[in-house]
C-alpha cells in the first residue's frame, strides 16, 4: 500500500487543497501539523530541504507545494476537453463569481485555474466584506467554492498556457496538453507576488524566504523574522507574525502606506520594530537564510540584520503572459478594460486584479466578475 503523508499548518490554504485533492480521489493519507509539532517540522525540513508547506511524501517521493501536475501523475487527473459557451480563466473572487453567474444563465461553463481562491487565500483577516464582521481569506474563499460547486459548472485545476482566436471562437491550451474551445472568455487570472530582485532570492526561497505568511508563518514560532512591505498586507502580516515570532522587524522602503487603524494596532505591539526608508540589498545564509542586508535609501548606508525568516509583501504583478499578445495591456501589464469589462477583442472579457480597474478589494473583484459574466452571456447569444 502507498504511504502518503501531508505536512501542513492550520492556516495554510494550499495544504487544504492538497488534502481536498486526495480526499476527492479517496486516497488514504496521514496528516502532520508542523505548526504545532516542532519535531515533525524538523523532520519535514530534512525530507524536503524546504522551510515551507505543504509538503507531501508518497513513499520515497517528496512533493513540495500544491503541485497539481505531480499529484495528478500519481493519483489520476481528469482529462476533460471540449466545447463551452464560456470559459473562465481563474478561480479567485472574480472568476468564481463569473462562473456562478454564467451557470445561472444556463451557459455551458468551464473554469480553469491553478488554485481555488486566488490572492484572497493569503489574507489573514478580512473586515470589509459585507455580511462578515471578520473572516479569514481562506474561509471566505471556501464559501465561494461551496457555492459554485452547487452549480452546473466544470471546475478543474490546470494551468492555461496559451489562448488564441480562431474565427469567432477561442482556443485555450493547458499545461497538461488539453485543448478547450469557447464562444466567449472571461479572463480573471489574478496576480502573483512581486519578487525582491536581490542577490540570494532564488537560493533562499522556501529556505527562510517565504511568499506566503499564512502558510509558513507557524513554522517560525519564537524566532526572529522580517516582513518587507509597508502597505496594508505588510502591516497585517507583521501584526499576525507578532503573535507567533519572538520579534518582528517591518522593513518599509519609504513610509507606511497602510490604513491608519492597522498602523495604530501594529505600533502598540511590544515585539515589533519598524524601519522606514530602508530596502533589502541582499539575503544571506549557509543553506538556509539567517540574515538580510538593508540599505538606508537616504544615505546608502548598509546594515546587517540577523533573522530566521523573511516574508515579502511588496505587491503583485498580473498573470498575463499566457495571452501571447492577444489583448491590449497597459504599462503595468494589466488587461485594459472598459466600464463593462470589455477587452480589446470582442468576446473576451476580463475581471478582477488582472485588469486596469484599480481596486485590490475582494468585493469589487466579485462584482466585476458578475459584470463580465453578464456581458459574456450577451455575446454568446448575440446575432452574428
Amino acid at each position: 500500500m502507498t504511504n502518503v503523508v501531508v505536512y501542513y499548518t492550520d492556516s495554510c490554504p494550499y495544504c487544504k487543497m492538497v488534502k481536498a485533492f486526495l480526499d476527492r480521489r479517496k486516497v488514504e493519507y496521514r496528516s502532520i501539523n508542523v505548526g504545532r509539532d516542532r519535531q515533525a517540522a524538523s523532520e519535514m525540513v530534512a525530507l524536503s530541504n524546504q522551510y515551507g508547506v505543504p509538503v507531501t511524501t508518497v513513499d520515497d517521493r517528496v512533493i513540495v507545494g500544491y503541485d497539481v501536475q505531480q499529484l495528478g501523475e500519481l493519483f489520476g487527473e481528469e482529462k476533460t476537453e471540449g466545447t463551452y459557451d464560456v470559459l473562465v480563466i481563474g478561480a479567485g473572487p472574480a472568476g468564481l463569481t463569473a462562473g456562478v453567474y454564467c451557470a445561472r444563465k444556463g451557459l455551458r461553463t468551464m473554469l480553469l485555474a491553478t488554485t481555488i481562491g486566488g490572492q484572497a487565500l493569503e489574507s489573514w483577516a478580512i473586515e470589509n466584506y459585507m455580511g462578515y464582521r471578520l473572516i479569514r481569506g481562506d474561509e471566505l474563499m471556501q464559501k465561494f467554492e461551496e457555492q459554485i460547486r452547487t452549480q452546473d459548472v466544470r471546475l478543474e485545476l490546470d494551468q492555461v498556457t496559451s489562448v488564441a482566436q480562431e474565427g469567432e471562437r477561442f482556443r485555450v491550451e493547458t499545461g497538461t496538453g488539453r485543448i478547450f474551445d469557447a464562444t466567449a472568455l472571461v479572463v480573471a487570472s489574478g496576480r502573483h507576488p512581486r519578487r525582491l530582485g536581490v542577490p540570494g532570492e532564488e537560493k533562499y526561497l522556501g529556505r527562510g524566504l517565504s511568499l506566503c505568511a499564512t502558510c509558513d508563518g507557524p513554522l517560525f514560532r519564537d524566532k526572529r523574522v522580517a516582513v518587507i512591505g509597508g502597505g496594508n498586507t505588510g502591516v497585517e502580516t507583521a501584526r499576525e507574525m507578532a503573535g507567533i515570532a519572538a520579534h518582528v522587524v517591518l522593513v518599509v522602503r519609504s513610509e507606511l502606506k497602510a490604513d491608519r487603524a492597522n498602523v495604530v494596532r501594529l505600533e502598540a505591539m511590544k515585539n515589533v520594530s519598524i524601519m522606514t526608508g530602508h530596502e533589502v540589498a541582499a539575503l544571506r545564509g549557509d543553506g538556509f537564510l539567517d540574515g538580510i542586508t538593508l540599505r538606508e535609501r537616504a544615505s546608502g548606508r548598509e546594515t546587517t540584520l540577523d533573522v530566521d525568516g523573511v516574508f515579502t509583501e511588496i505587491g503583485w504583478e498580473p498573470n498575463t503572459d499566457f495571452l501571447g499578445g492577444l489583448l491590449e495591456l497597459n504599462g503595468r501589464g494589466e488587461i485594459v478594460v472598459d466600464e463593462n469589462c470589455h477587452t480589446s477583442v470582442p468576446g473576451v472579457y476580463a475581471a478582477g486584479d488582472v485588469t486596469s480597474i484599480h481596486s485590490d478589494q475582494i468585493i469589487i473583484a466579485a462584482g466585476e466578475g458578475a459584470k463580465a459574466a453578464l456581458e459574456a452571456f450577451g455575446w454568446v447569444f448575440a446575432p452574428r
